[in-house]
């Protein structure tokens, strides 16, 4: 480290201690203060969408099975289940013991409810198309069939028989996601719905809402009636959204929060040498991608898709914009995923980036597309500023003039739910389970709360659907390769970078173990004392 480095980490490090001394002794109780790389939009397992939201709900509300520490699938509320010959029907006792905060019994009934409320078109569950593997799912989603006549039942208070549309290997780890989670009926109707306040809520998980204050904090307290309280050590979680990487750095170094989600990429080389025992870096399974809007032209030409993609140096990007936290990524389906085989490409990712930008530049003017005009869209964290304002520079090199707009996080994934009209919008992905088809659908046409781009072929959602009938694994990820292939052809969403998680985490907090799906379930941590 030169010696500017060290002076400068010498004073910010005196100013911590100093801060650290003003504030006063720790907090008696055992608190974990979580960073947060935004405000949560919603605490509604039926409305969230982003992983923000998803490290909440993990705490608040308890599926049939959840996460470990290293982020491997557990039974939660599921005593003991079973699978007939067909693959098609499970069937799950419950817990006994299991607890709404209220003090009534979690049964049966409580997930056919909140099943039925997810794919009721009337709660508009942008994230309803990840259990379209039950029965009727899409068509009751879709207002052609009543919610009763979807594939779920309470067979008794503690017996729940779930009827699946065709066999499906990874449904169980679907079944950790937080849209397959319970909710407490008489408190979500009593509130009309909108139930998710502290003075409102029901939940049954680990923690339960204590306070939810809007761009300052969440605030989550060990739940006394929880199934195995006994095992939860924190009193508490106070989730802080902070957007600005480098403000996050400076309140995680002040000691004012224990952790946050990602390292600033401006200060990667500082974070490396003053905090070494600090910074986790693992493999994760996640994508950074551009969704260009297929509705409109000139984005609704593969040919013009294609250009923008090829002309695109995806290792200056991961190398110097983000500092090696980021890995460069021609695929759609990122690597990790061992059972799915090694990352595909397109045919043009072979050649040197002369070639592919003037391959680009022949593509945009058999386009009748030269002089193209765009805008990026992204939100401003990160160093997405400095990845889009790099994209505009690259697009230069073949005539395309692009501008940037970013907002604010909330803002941003509004704009992707929501779909105005756009050109090209920033965009991330990170597996719910570790199955290729968790990011390949995505591109399916009636995936409409996911599929940013608004992509529709139907070859494509032919070989999805052909894939989930498939039983034979081998063949189920052939066409699952095929459909991968197709979409890189057609690149309506465009891959940057696969990425790496670059965690700070104070060495107080044990029980915090990196992992792909780069879930961190409080109820396995425990805060030593300063």
């Amino acid at each position: 480290m030169s010696a500017l480095a060290a002076g400068r980490a010498r004073r910010v490090l005196l100013a911590a201690a100093l801060l650290r001394a003003l504030c006063g002794p720790a907090d008696a109780d055992m608190v974990w203060r979580r960073g947060a790389l935004g405000d949560p939009g919603s605490l509604d397992p039926h409305k969230a969408t982003t992983l923000i939201e998803n490290d909440v709900l993990a705490e608040l509300f308890e599926g049939l099975f959840a996460r470990n520490a290293r982020g491997g699938l557990i039974p939660a509320l599921a005593q003991e289940w079973s699978v007939d010959p067909t693959g098609l029907v499970y069937r799950f006792r419950l817990r006994a013991d299991a607890r709404w905060s209220n003090g009534d019994r979690v049964e049966a009934g409580d997930f056919v409810y909140a099943f039925r409320r997810l794919m009721d078109p009337k709660t508009g569950a942008p994230y309803a198309s990840i259990l379209y593997t039950l029965k009727n799912a899409e068509a009751v989603n879709a207002g052609k069939a009543p919610p009763e006549a979807l594939g779920a039942r309470a067979l008794g208070p503690l017996e729940l028989e779930l009827t699946l549309e065709r066999p499906t290997p990874y449904f169980l780890e679907q079944l950790a996601h937080f849209t397959a989670r319970p909710v407490h009926r008489a408190s979500v109707e009593a509130s009309g719905g909108d139930f998710a306040h502290p003075d409102k809520i029901v939940t049954n998980g680990p923690f339960r809402l204590k306070a939810f204050v809007p761009l300052d904090k969440v605030v989550v307290e060990k739940n006394p009636l929880y199934r195995d309280a006994a095992s939860v050590r924190l009193d508490r979680q106070v989730f802080i959204p902070i957007e600005d990487r480098s403000a996050a750095l400076r309140r995680f170094m002040a000691g004012e929060i224990d952790s946050y989600g990602e390292v600033p990429v401006e200060e990667i080389d500082f974070v490396r040498a003053v905090l070494p025992d600090a910074l986790r870096l693992s493999d994760s399974l996640g994508g950074y991608y551009l969704a260009l809007d297929t509705r409109h032209a000139p984005f609704d030409d593969a040919r013009v898709r294609n250009a923008l993609s090829m002309a695109l140096d995806r290792e200056f990007l991961a190398g110097k914009i983000w500092g090696g936290t980021m890995a460069p990524l021609y695929a759609f389906v990122p690597p990790g995923i061992d059972a799915y085989g090694a990352p595909q490409a397109p045919a043009w990712a072979g050649l040197s980036l002369v070639r592919r930008r003037e391959e680009a530049r022949r593509l945009l003017a058999e386009a009748g597309r030269e002089g193209l005009k765009l805008d990026i869209r992204f939100n401003n964290a990160g160093g997405h500023r400095a990845t889009a304002v790099a994209l505009a520079d690259m697009w230069r090199a073949i005539g395309v003039e692009a501008s940037v707009t970013g907002t604010d996080a909330a803002t941003h994934y509004a704009l992707l739910r929501e779909k105005p009209p756009f050109d090209a919008a920033r965009m991330s992905w990170f597996a719910d389970y570790p199955d290729a088809q968790n990011f390949l659908f995505l591109a399916e046409s009636g995936n409409q709360g996911l599929n940013a781009a608004s992509f529709k072929d139907p070859d494509f959602d032919a070989l999805m659907k052909a894939a989930g009938e498939e039983r034979d694994p081998g063949e189920r990820r052939a066409k699952l390769r095929e459909a991968e292939a197709l979409l890189l052809r057609a690149q309506p969403f465009i891959p940057l970078m696969a990425y790496r998680a670059s965690r700070l985490v104070s060495p107080r907090i044990r029980g915090f173990e990196p992992n792909a799906l780069d879930v961190h379930p409080g109820r396995f941590v425990t805060v030593a004392p300063e």
